[in-house]
C-alpha cells in the first residue's frame, strides 16, 4: 500500500523502525494518512551527514568531543580535592573539613540540579545548541574560579564554583542526547555510550593529576584557567564538527512551576545536607531548609503529574528505570566519599604530595575502559539487573578495602585493589544507566533520558559528600585536634559510604527479582496464547 511504501522509501527509516509496517498495512490508508504524513516530514530535518554517511575521521572527532564532556565534568569534580590544603590556606579555611568538603560539593550540586531543567531545553530547542553553550559557560566560570585566587574569600570561590558546575550540568544530558538521537539502536550506540561513561575515572586522575601539578610547579588557579581555555576551544570545534538536526525538536511548553519546585527543593536539600556538618545541625535555618526543601519537591512531583510537558514524567521514576536510577545514586553516593577521603587521606595521613595522589589512580583508567566496553556487550546477553548489581557489589567491596587500610600501609594492597574495582564500578553503572534509559525513552526525549543519569551521578556525590561531613563532624566534635581524630573522622566517612554501597546491593537484588518474575509472567502468558 502507499502509506507502507511512503515509510520503507523514507530516509528516516532507521529512526522508525518501531513502526510496525505490516500492521500499517492492514489499516486504512485514510487513517494513517496523518501520521504517516508526520513521519516523512522528518525527512528534512533528518541528520547530516548521517550516521552511515559521516566519514570516519568526522566520526572519532564527533565520540571524542561528546567523551570530553564527561572527562570534562568529571575533572572539574576532582580539581580542588588534590589541591584542597592549598585552596582552604589562600581563603584560611585550613582545618574545617566541612568548609573543604563545599569546595566540590557546591559544584556537583549545580551540576546535578540544573541538568533537570537543561535535557528539557534541549529536546525543545536542540541538543547542539545547547551542547555548546554549556561549554561557554563552563568557560567563562573557570576561568572567573581561576581568578578568585587573588581574593582570600572563600564565599567567592565557592559562589564562582556552583556556577562552573552549571556548564557541565548544560551539555552532559545533551551530550547523551546527541549520542542517544544520532546511532538508532544497535551495538554501535551501546559502545558510543560506554566509551562516554569509561572516560570519568580518567577525568577525575587527570583533574587531579593537573591540578596537583599546578598547584606544586605553579599555583593552584592555573588548572581553573586551563579548563576554561580548553572548554572555549571546544565550544568552537563542535559548531564545524557534531552533524547538524541531530534528534527532533519535540517544542510544548517549558514546564516553569516544575522547573522552579524541582530546583528549588534539590538545592535546600543538597545545601542543608552540606551546610550541616560546618555550622553543626543545631543551627535553625539548616533543618528549616530541609524542610522547605523536601516541600518544594513533594510540589515537583505533584506539578509534574499535572502540566503537559512535564520535565521529568512521574512514571519514569517507576518500574525498571526508577530501579536504574535508584542504584545509580547509591553506587555513585559511595563514590563520592570514597573519591573525597581517599584523596584526604593520601595528603594528610600518608604524607604524599597531589602529584603522587593523583598518580596512585592512573591505573583505573584502563581497568574503567575495559569495564565500560565489555558492558556493551554484557548488555547485549546478560539482563541489565544484573549488570547493576554487580556493578553494586564493586562499589561495596572498593570502599571497604580503601575504609579499613591500616595506617601505613604500602599502596600496592588495599589502596591498590580499591581502585581497581571502584573504578570498575563506575564504567559497569554509568553506560548501563545510559544504555537502559536511552533505550526505554523516545528519540524525542533523548534529552530527558540523559538528564534523568547525569542528575542521579552528580546529584548523588554531592548528597554523599554532606552525609559523610555530617557522620564525620558528629563523631568528632568533641575530640580533641589531632591526627588520630582526623584518621577516625575518614573512618566514619568512609563507614557512611559502606552502607549507601551497601543500599545499592539491596536495590539491586530487588530488581534482579523483579526482572525474573516479569519474565516468567511473560513466558507463562506467551504458552498461554500459543496454547490457545
Amino acid at each position: 500500500m502507499l502509506s507502507t511504501l511512503r515509510i520503507e522509501n523514507s530516509p528516516n527509516a532507521d529512526y522508525i523502525n518501531k513502526l510496525d509496517i505490516e500492521k500499517l498495512s492492514k489499516e486504512d490508508d485514510t487513517q494513517l494518512e496523518p501520521v504517516i504524513t508526520e513521519v516523512c516530514s522528518l525527512d528534512s530535518d533528518s541528520p547530516s551527514p548521517s550516521s552511515t554517511e559521516i566519514s570516519l575521521f568526522r566520526e572519532i572527532l564527533f565520540v571524542s568531543l561528546m567523551c570530553m564532556s564527561q572527562l570534562l565534568t568529571q575533572a572539574g569534580t576532582a580539581q580542588p580535592m588534590i589541591t584542597s590544603n592549598e585552596i582552604s590556606q589562600t581563603f584560611n579555611v585550613e582545618g574545617i573539613p566541612g568548609e573543604i568538603s563545599w569546595f566540590s560539593s557546591l559544584y556537583s550540586l549545580t551540576v546535578g540540579t540544573f541538568i533537570l531543567i537543561s535535557g528539557r531545553l534541549g529536546d525543545m530547542y536542540g541538543y547542539k545548541k545547547l551542547f555548546i553553550i554549556g561549554y561557554v559557560w563552563f568557560g567563562i566560570f573557570s576561568l572567573i574560579t581561576g581568578f578568585t585566587g587573588f581574593t582570600s574569600s572563600s564565599i567567592f570561590f565557592d559562589t564562582m564554583r556552583a556556577l562552573q558546575g552549571i556548564g557541565p550540568a548544560i551539555m552532559m544530558p545533551n551530550t547523551q542526547a546527541l549520542l542517544g538521537a544520532y546511532y538508532p539502536p544497535s551495538l554501535k550506540k551501546d559502545i558510543c555510550l560506554s566509551l562516554f561513561g569509561a572516560v570519568a575515572p580518567s577525568g577525575s586522575v587527570i583533574g587531579a593529576l593537573l591540578s596537583g601539578m599546578f598547584a606544586q610547579l605553579v599555583w593552584w588557579p592555573w588548572s581553573f584557567w586551563l579548563f576554561g581555555i580548553v572548554s572555549i576551544v571546544v565550544a568552537l570545534s563542535s559548531f564545524f564538527i557534531i552533524p547538524t538536526n541531530i534528534g527532533w525538536k519535540s517544542g510544548g511548553s517549558f514546564d516553569f512551576y516544575g522547573a522552579i519546585c524541582g530546583v528549588s527543593g534539590l538545592v535546600l536539600f543538597n545545601f542543608s545536607w552540606n551546610e550541616g556538618p560546618v555550622v553543626g545541625w543545631d543551627k535553625t535555618y539548616v533543618y528549616v531548609l530541609l524542610i522547605c526543601g523536601v516541600l518544594c519537591m513533594v510540589a515537583f512531583y505533584l506539578v509534574e503529574k499535572r502540566v503537559k510537558d512535564p520535565l521529568v514524567s512521574p512514571e519514569v521514576l517507576k518500574g525498571d528505570t526508577g530501579s536504574v536510577l535508584g542504584c545509580i545514586a547509591a553506587g555513585w553516593s559511595c563514590f563520592g566519599i570514597w573519591l573525597f577521603y581517599t584523596f584526604r587521606w593520601a595528603l594528610i595521613v600518608d604524607g604524599d604530595t597531589p602529584v603522587v595522589a593523583a598518580v596512585q589512580n592512573v591505573p583505573s583508567i584502563f581497568v574503567g575502559f575495559i569495564a565500560a566496553i565489555s558492558t556493551a556487550y554484557m548488555l547485549q546477553r546478560i539482563p541489565s539487573s544484573i549488570i547493576l548489581l554487580i556493578s553494586m557489589f564493586f562499589f561495596l567491596t572498593g570502599i571497604i578495602l580503601m575504609g579499613t587500610r591500616p595506617v601505613g600501609q604500602t599502596y600496592w594492597s588495599q589502596k591498590f585493589l580499591s581502585n581497581m574495582i571502584q573504578s570498575i564500578g563506575m564504567d559497569m553503572s554509568f553506560p548501563a544507566g545510559c544504555i537502559i534509559l536511552s533505550s526505554a525513552l523516545p528519540e524525542s526525549q533523548q534529552g530527558i533520558a540523559g538528564s534523568l543519569v547525569s542528575t542521579v551521578v552528580n546529584y548523588s556525590i554531592s548528597i554523599g559528600l554532606g552525609l559523610a561531613g555530617t557522620v564525620e563532624y558528629y563523631v568528632t566534635k568533641n575530640m580533641e585536634p589531632s591526627l588520630e581524630t582526623t584518621i577516625r573522622g575518614m573512618r566514619v566517612a568512609f563507614y557512611m559510604g559502606m552502607g549507601l554501597a551497601g543500599l545499592g546491593v539491596v536495590v539491586a537484588t530487588a530488581f534482579v527479582l523483579s526482572q525474573l518474575i516479569s519474565q516468567r509472567k511473560n513466558r507463562m502468558i506467551s504458552e498461554v496464547r500459543k496454547g490457545s
